[in-house]
C-alpha cells in the first residue's frame, strides 16, 4: 500500500478476552491530540470498528500469535513516516520533537526504558533472554520508520522470524515458546545490524514502564502503592511529573 499521508502515529489495537485494547487505543489517541492537535493518527485493528478521533483506519488479518500482528504494519501504515505506539500507554507531555530525532535513521526501535523517577531502568528481571543472548534491549512500544528499503527489510525479517519461529528459536538460549514482539524486533535488529535500527545513545524516547520490578513496587498493581495524580492529561507520581510515553501496564486503570 502506497502512503497517502506524510507522517503520523499508528496504534495497533486487537481486543483480547480480558483487555479492551480499542478503549486503550482511544485514550492514547486522545492524549496524542491533546499535546499535538494537528497530529495524524491511524488505528490498526482486526474489525470494522471506527472512531472519529482517528484520521485513518486499517484492518489487519489477526495472527495466531497476536504479537505477530506487527509484521503487517509496514504495508498497513498510511504514512510516509510512522511512529507506532503500543495501545496501553498515555502520552503525558509533548512528543512531536521525536520526529526530528528519529530522522537520523530509516528505522528506530526505542532502546531501554525509564522508571517513574525518570531514571534509565537497570532492572533486568524481564530481560533474561536479551542479556544471555547479547541482544539489543529494544522496546517495540515506540517504533519509527519511514518508507525505505531498510524498513522493508526490517519488517521482512520480523515476518520471517514469527513465521519460522521453530527454526529461529534454535539460534538463541532460553527462547520463549511464543516469541514476544520485543524479542523478534531484537533478533531482527541483530541480523540487520543494531546501528541501523536503534539509537541506544539517545536519552529519549524511552517509555516509562510500570511493571513491578521496574517501578519498584511490591505488586504489579502500582496504583495501590504509589500516590498518583492525573488531571488535564498531566500525570504525577509521588509528586514527580511524568514525561513522554507512559506504559501504565495495569490495563483496567481508568485515570
Amino acid at each position: 500500500m502506497q502512503p497517502i499521508d506524510e507522517q503520523g502515529y499508528v496504534i495497533v489495537a486487537v481486543n483480547s478476552d480480558t483487555v479492551d485494547y480499542l478503549d486503550c487505543a482511544k485514550m492514547l489517541a486522545t492524549t496524542i491530540r491533546y499535546w499535538d492537535p494537528s497530529a495524524r493518527i491511524c488505528l490498526v485493528t482486526d474489525s470494522s470498528y471506527a472512531h472519529p478521533i482517528y484520521d485513518h483506519h486499517r484492518q489487519l488479518v489477526p495472527e495466531a500469535n497476536p504479537y505477530a500482528n506487527d509484521a503487517q504494519l509496514f504495508k498497513l501504515s498510511p504514512f510516509r513516516e510512522t511512529i507506532k505506539l503500543e495501545a496501553d500507554m498515555f502520552v503525558v507531555s509533548p512528543i512531536s520533537h521525536w520526529w526530528t530525532q528519529f530522522r537520523n535513521r530509516d528505522v528506530v526501535i526505542s532502546t531501554g526504558c525509564r522508571d517513574w523517577q525518570d531514571n534509565v531502568s537497570t532492572a533486568r528481571h524481564y530481560r533474561r533472554v536479551f542479556d544471555v543472548n547479547h541482544l539489543p534491549d529494544v522496546y517495540n512500544a515506540v517504533t519509527y520508520w519511514r518508507r525505505s528499503e531498510t524498513a522493508r527489510e526490517f519488517f521482512g525479517w520480523v515476518r520471517d522470524i514469527f513465521a519460522n519461529w521453530t527454526e529461529f528459536r534454535k539460534l538463541i538460549k532460553f527462547p520463549d515458546e511464543t516469541p514476544s514482539t520485543d524479542l523478534v524486533y531484537a533478533m531482527a535488529a541483530e541480523i540487520m545490524g543494531r546501528d541501523r535500527v536503534t539509537m541506544p545513545f539517545s536519552t529519549y524516547p524511552k517509555i516509562v514502564h510500570m511493571k513491578r520490578h521496574i517501578a519498584g513496587t511490591q505488586t504489579e498493581h502500582w496504583l495501590d502503592e504509589l500516590v498518583w495524580e492525573y488531571q488535564d492529561l498531566r500525570l504525577r507520581i509521588q509528586t514527580v511529573a511524568q514525561t513522554g510515553a507512559f506504559h501504565y501496564h495495569v490495563k483496567d486503570w481508568q485515570a
